[in-house]
């Protein structure tokens, strides 16, 4: 019987609140980490790429690669940042080429991450992000792996 991968979940007041998590994911976050960020439009999976961002120590602005599809952000580690919205499904990602070795070194964030399901690596600490507008968000974060699972000791 296997054991059942670690879990935390969080509540973020704000977008101020979600900034920080990331960041303190993106501090802690080494080369070859992939964070796969689940939720609604609204719910603040870019705030949380932003943090991460910030804790990767990426300088400039950060948004939605939605019409790009991935960007890449220089810091203390390369940030790909990944957005499946336009995606129609875990064949767009392979075809495109958006998950590739090239995220071995660096961390990956992928927004939308349920439009790419098997195209996923299996190690990565998914986000479950609920709630929308001003209201609280609150976040369901799973490791699927050891390598990942020391995420969620930033998080606590």
């Amino acid at each position: 019987m296997s054991a059942s991968p670690p879990t935390l979940s969080l509540t973020a007041p704000d977008a101020a609140a979600t900034r920080a998590l990331g960041e303190r994911l993106g501090a802690a976050a080494a080369a070859g980490d992939v964070i796969a960020l689940i939720g609604p439009l609204g719910a603040g999976k870019t705030e949380l790429a932003r943090g991460i961002a910030r804790g990767l120590d990426v300088v400039g602005p950060v948004s939605s690669p939605t019409f790009v599809l991935v960007a890449e952000h220089e810091g203390r580690l390369p940030l790909f940042h990944v957005d499946g919205y336009r995606l129609a499904g875990p064949e767009d990602a392979l075809a495109a080429g958006l998950l590739d070795e090239r995220g071995a070194e660096g961390v990956t964030v992928v927004e939308w991450a349920e439009r790419l399901e098997v195209a996923l690596p299996v190690g990565r600490l998914e986000i479950r992000i609920d709630g929308s507008g001003d209201d609280p968000r609150m976040l369901a974060c799973r490791a699927t792996d050891a390598h990942h699972a020391r995420l969620l000791e930033a998080l606590r």
